[in-house]
């Protein structure tokens, strides 16, 4: 978060204390000699030159970078800018020789071409808009894949009605490739995920050799098949105006479809609350394949009360209101880097900064162990106390079937959710 060491040391002096992250935004939440608690944003003093290369690094760089990358990728990404650089540039200059090429007069021509790279400029605009929800689109592949697909819908919705308002031309074809330009992003993001879930020998470049192969392929017969149409039953606004959305809903229902045959094998919150549910319920652990068509894609963050109605990645200072509490929470789960509390008819789960797969499914054991304590009567703190020792008896068989089913349990993808560092 930028924090120079003299600040770290500073916080870490105070006792009671622990830093939340949530979405680049670090909160350091303490209590002081009274008990009360307050939260604070961190201070930020780097000079403004160093926030300014901070933030470009944040937001055209992996997460951790350099760490998190082998050694040649900031030579790889500058080549790569300065290809894309020289292509868009050359990009310019064919779309006014071909508008030149059709007949357009210099003068007019020059204005033409100069609306139509403003147009392609949005959707510019709109990929790196969408850049920034990498982490979420990693937490949910099938989810983001299909709303990218609507999106770009969206975008060539706009491109066709366009000939209905010819004076906002610019307009709507802009905001048409805003929109197919967050699409693009989206998809691309999406792929690797999904051709992973197939990969079973390490095969995962033959795979997506072969998936961009068909995708060829039906491109261009499908291009073949709107040209057809473009010049008979659509050459018409009307006939456009039919078959468009049709075309739309086929493609929506056909990506839909796609997704829910994908056995993503990551865990995220939909997926490790489906898994904990059947385990409780049937003493059986559910794979990749098992769960595919039971995934909500439209409402991915829904909560599952037989796996013990848990939300991850709320912010853990709006529940520990007294020093008394946080010592509850942390005698309850010793060592643990998960914490757990209930909230009404909710239990909230907040995972520290290093927490993996295996501890997410640890603290949700205890909240579904914890539910099914409370519905025969025993107080919350006997409850979860109680669900813990089950969990501790039940996970290592519960964890080695999980891996063998081939789920990975390194990492547990909660979408940039809030996590926290504790002072123990």
């Amino acid at each position: 978060m930028g924090l120079k060491k003299e600040r770290v040391m500073e916080v870490a002096c105070h006792p009671d204390f622990w830093v939340e992250t949530s979405d680049s935004v670090a909160r350091v939440c303490r209590f002081d000699s009274l008990g009360q608690l307050s939260v604070k944003v961190v201070n930020d003093s780097r000079p403004l030159f160093q926030k300014m290369v901070e933030s470009f690094l944040n937001k055209f760089f992996p997460s951790g970078y350099p760490y998190s990358v082998n050694e040649g990728y900031l030579t790889y990404t500058q080549f790569r800018a300065l290809q894309h650089f020289s292509s868009a540039a050359l990009s310019v200059l064919s779309t006014q020789s071909l508008l030149f090429a059709a007949g357009l007069r210099p003068s007019p021509a020059q204005t033409t071409a100069i609306s139509w790279v403003l147009k392609d400029g949005m959707q510019h605009a709109g990929k790196l808009i969408c850049s920034s929800m990498g982490a979420r689109m990693d937490s949910e592949p099938k989810s983001w894949r299909i709303l990218a697909d609507a999106l770009y819908d969206l975008g060539t919705g706009l491109e066709v009605l366009s000939p209905l308002c010819p004076q906002l031309f610019l307009e709507l074809a802009g905001l048409g490739n805003f929109a197919k330009g967050m699409a693009v992003v989206a998809a691309r993001a999406t792929r690797l995920p999904i051709y992973s879930s197939f990969a079973k020998e390490g095969n995962l470049s033959d795979l997506f050799a072969k998936g961009e192969a068909i995708s060829t392929l039906f491109n261009v017969v499908g291009l073949g098949a709107g040209i057809q149409l473009a010049s008979t039953i659509c050459s018409t606004m009307k006939g456009k105006l039919f078959f468009a959305p049709l075309l739309s809903a086929v493609h929506i229902y056909s990506v839909t479809e796609e997704m829910r045959a994908a056995p993503v094998n990551t865990l995220n919150p939909q997926r490790t609350a489906m898994i904990v549910a059947d385990f409780v319920k049937t003493g059986k652990v559910s794979s990749p394949a098992d769960i595919r068509y039971r995934e909500n894609l439209l409402f991915p963050d829904r909560i599952i009360e037989e796996a013990g109605s848990v939300k991850v990645g709320q912010p853990f200072f709006q529940a520990v209101k007294t020093p008394s509490k946080l010592e509850e929470l942390r005698e309850l789960f010793p060592g643990e880097k998960f914490l757990i509390h209930r909230k009404n008819k909710n239990v909230y789960m907040i995972l520290e900064n290093c927490a993996s797969g295996a501890d997410a499914l640890r603290g949700w054991l205890v909240a579904a162990f914890a539910a099914e304590m409370k519905l025969v009567g025993l107080a919350d703190r006997d409850a979860i106390g109680s669900a813990y020792k089950m969990m501790e008896k039940a996970f290592p068989s519960f964890i080695a079937e999980i891996k063998s089913l081939g789920w990975h349990t390194n990492h547990f993808l909660d979408g940039n959710g809030c996590r926290f560092a504790l002072n123990k």
